[in-house]
């Protein structure tokens, strides 16, 4: 984490395409929470680092080292604590989104309080695909996106929904064609956002996620079903399989 003029800025990196095994989850979530709590800081940027994918979601790796429901549970929590550390944090989150962002990454990005994309930012649910749903990033996409678009991304799992969709439904506030744009965006809207009153931009995000008190529960059941799916031989086939070839 990196703070300057009020701002915190968090950034995560896996050579897998900026995928997040459970150390990372744990990590990203914990710093979160940090900055949060940190009076010096008024508002926080999330970005990954590199040019070709926000997030490419779940460790692969990690997801066929799987072997018992509890192993299951704890690394889906860990998709749950980073939603549920933006959700509760009392600064709002601004995503920086650029490539391709995938399962979990989706679920990051919808979570954000506000999300600046590159038009090259295509989105994809890809949990279904390989035998398990987006259960636990279910709940911050649906809020974000609605009902129907949400189901029409969990359904057709190997389809890329272009920027220009995802701006369209919600789940980007802004989407810009250079790099260099969604990076002026978002250091121009957080000077202002530095500057503003922190009790009325606390209140506000208060507003913004009422009615979603229950997550802490409810994404670690939704972590169980993903846990339990995890173990069976359909989905261990079709993760080697995607393993292989591109996500």
């Amino acid at each position: 984490m990196m703070k300057a003029d009020g701002i915190a800025t968090v950034s995560f990196y896996h050579p897998q395409s900026n995928s997040l095994p459970g150390q990372l989850l744990n990590k990203l979530a914990n710093t979160i929470t940090e900055a949060g709590a940190d009076d010096s800081c008024k508002l926080i940027v999330l970005k990954s680092e590199g040019e070709k994918a926000f997030c490419a979601g779940a460790s692969f790796d990690e997801l066929i080292a799987i072997s018992d429901i509890e192993t299951g549970k704890t690394f889906f929590t860990g998709f749950s604590k980073v939603i549920n550390a933006i959700r509760k944090c009392p600064k709002f989150v601004v995503a920086r989104i650029q490539g391709k962002t995938v399962g979990g990454g989706v679920g990051i990005a919808a979570a954000a309080d506000y999300s600046v994309a590159h038009s090259s930012a295509s989105v994809k649910l890809s949990e279904l695909a390989v035998g398990i749903g987006p259960f636990v990033v279910g709940p911050a996409v649906e809020r974000k996106v609605g009902a129907a678009a949400f189901s029409s991304m969990a359904i057709n799992a190997t389809a890329w929904w272009p920027s220009d969709w995802a701006q369209m439904k919600g789940l980007f506030t802004e989407v810009f064609n250079t790099i260099e744009e969604v990076d002026e965006c978002i250091e121009n809207l957080a000077k202002k956002l530095a500057s503003s009153n922190p009790e009325a931009m606390r209140k506000l995000k208060e507003v913004f996620w009422a009615g979603t008190e229950n997550w802490d529960e409810l994404l670690v059941e939704r972590a169980m079903i993903s846990g339990e799916l995890v173990l069976s031989e359909f989905t261990r086939n079709a993760i080697n399989k995607f393993k292989q070839g591109a996500r």
